[in-house]
C-alpha cells in the first residue's frame, strides 16, 4: 500500500470515512464532496485488492482517494471499497497522511449497530480535552460501550499525537442508511461550522446512497468474477 500526494497543504483538518456499518463514512464524506468546492490531492494504491476501479458519469472512482477543500483547509479520505483485513495497514498510511500534511485534528465518520437504528442518535469519543470535549458533549452523546472495528479502530489503538474524534451514527449494518449519514453530517456541522444547509441534505443522502449501492455491487460482481478466473488457472 502507498500514499501519493500531488498537493501538501499544512495545519489541515483531516475526516475520513470507510465502509462500515451503513456504509456512513462513505455516505458522509461523498456528501461533503458534493457540498463543498474540493479538489483531488492524491490517492491510496493497494496491491493487495483486486486490481479494478469504478466508472461512474464517465468519471474514474478509486477504492481510497484524497481531495481537499481550501476555504476550510480541510482534507476528505474517500474509500468506496477496502478488505477489512486491510485495517491497521489503512490506519497506518492516514498517519503517515496526519503527518506529512501536520494535520491539527483527524475526525472519523462511522457507523455503530444498534436495536433501535431509526433513533437518530450520533456518539462520539474523542482524545482531546477542555473546550473541543465540551463542545463534543453539547452535540452528541459519549460512547460508553462498544467494539470499534475498521480504520478508526486501528488509528485509536494506535494512540495517535494528533487528537482524533470519531463521530458514531446508529445505523443498519446490512444495508446503506442515507438517514444516519444525514444524521452524521449535522453533527459533523455543528462540530466544524461547516455551514452544511439541512434542507437538501436527506435527498441527496438518497441520491448518495442509490450511487454508492451501484459502485459498490459493481466492485463486489468484478471480485467474484476475479476470483473464478484465479480459481480457473488453479484447477
Amino acid at each position: 500500500m502507498k500514499l501519493i500526494l500531488t498537493e501538501k497543504p499544512k495545519n489541515v483538518t483531516i475526516i475520513e470515512g470507510f465502509p462500515g456499518f451503513g456504509l456512513i463514512g462513505t455516505i458522509a464524506t461523498e456528501f461533503l464532496m458534493e457540498h463543498l468546492e474540493t479538489k483531488k490531492i492524491g490517492i491510496i494504491e493497494m496491491d493487495e485488492m483486486p486490481a479494478m476501479i469504478a466508472i461512474h458519469q464517465n468519471k474514474v472512482i478509486e477504492p481510497v482517494s484524497i481531495h481537499y477543500n481550501k476555504s476550510f483547509n480541510m482534507v476528505l479520505v474517500h474509500a468506496i471499497n477496502i478488505s477489512p483485513e486491510l485495517g491497521w495497514k489503512m490506519a497506518e498510511l492516514i498517519k503517515e497522511l496526519a503527518e506529512t500534511l501536520t494535520a491539527k485534528e483527524i475526525i472519523s465518520l462511522e457507523g455503530v449497530g444498534s436495536p433501535n437504528p431509526d433513533s437518530g442518535r450520533v456518539f462520539f469519543y474523542s482524545t482531546k480535552e477542555g473546550n473541543s470535549l465540551k463542545k463534543l458533549q453539547g452535540i452528541a452523546s459519549p460512547l460508553q460501550e462498544g467494539i470499534i472495528v475498521g480504520v478508526t479502530g486501528a488509528l485509536l489503538a494506535k494512540q495517535l499525537k494528533i487528537p482524533l474524534v470519531a463521530l458514531f451514527a446508529e445505523a443498519h449494518s446490512n444495508l446503506p442508511d442515507s438517514k444516519a449519514a444525514a444524521e452524521i453530517i449535522k453533527a459533523l456541522d455543528a462540530y466544524t461550522g461547516l455551514k452544511i444547509d439541512p434542507k437538501p441534505l436527506y435527498k441527496q443522502a438518497e441520491q448518495f446512497e442509490q450511487k454508492l449501492k451501484t459502485i459498490v455491487q459493481k466492485s463486489k460482481e468484478a471480485e467474484e468474477i476475479q476470483e473464478d478466473k484465479k480459481m480457473m488457472y488453479v484447477g
